[in-house]
């Protein structure tokens, strides 16, 4: 799996990534709320450790808006806060399970399996849709102005995740372990010969939808405002 963890302890933080990464987890760790958000609301992570109390961002807060914007990775919410209340409040904003602190990796790591094992919400396989375009994961169908291209799996994959995230900027790294897996072996260029042909297939379609090279830093998904 591919974690997010968010942890203001920088050592309990790479702690928990070097038990998760001996166990074949992929992690990224973050440390304050700000930075925190603009990771989770990418989508590419299949689990999110998250902290209740961080700087700048509270964890609640960042746990609203990540379900606001419809991310769907389960979170486990850790806290020193073990109240009765406090762990309704964690699970009515939006969490699928709460970790007090302390706790034992043993712990940890048996609620992330049973996690994995939950049916993904049907919601993941219903069609995709930014503007003009309609996608469906399933038939790895892109329609659009009774127009249709059929996506080979690699570009399936490559297209749910933009369509998942439009209007934001996906870094290559984030594409990565998404589209090829945590583990996946990516060669130089491959990501490029990928995008160049989603681009084939938008303008095939006569879509007003493109995907723009933010310079530096990854892709886009947007509005093609050019005449």
């Amino acid at each position: 799996m591919y974690i997010l963890i968010i942890e203001d302890d920088r050592e309990l933080c790479n702690a928990l990534r070097s038990q998760l990464l001996a166990r074949n987890h992929t992690a990224d760790c973050c440390h304050t709320g700000s930075e925190a958000l603009y990771h989770a609301m990418s989508g590419a992570y299949d689990l999110i450790l998250l902290d209740r109390m961080l700087p700048e961002i509270d964890g609640l807060s960042i746990l609203r808006s990540i379900r606001q914007n419809r991310i769907s990775a389960p979170v486990i919410l850790t806290t020193a806060l073990g109240s009765i209340d406090d762990r309704i409040e964690g699970l009515d904003c939006g969490a699928d399970d709460y970790l007090v602190k302390p706790y034992a990796i043993e712990e940890l790591l048996a609620r992330i399996r049973a996690l994995s094992r939950r049916p993904k919400d049907f919601s993941e396989h219903t069609c995709l849709s930014f503007l003009d375009i309609f996608f469906n994961p399933d038939t790895r169908i892109m329609a659009c102005n009774n127009r249709e291209q059929l996506l080979s799996g690699r570009k399936s994959l490559l297209m749910e995740f933009f369509l998942r995230n439009p209007n934001k900027t996906l870094a290559r790294e984030q594409i990565y372990a998404r589209v090829w897996g945590p583990d996946g072996t990516v060669e130089d260029g491959n990501l490029d010969t990928y995008i160049y042909f989603l681009r084939k297939h938008l303008l095939t379609l006569k879509s007003r939808a493109c995907i723009r090279t933010v310079h530096g830093k990854g892709y886009r998904l947007e509005e093609d405002h050019v005449s």
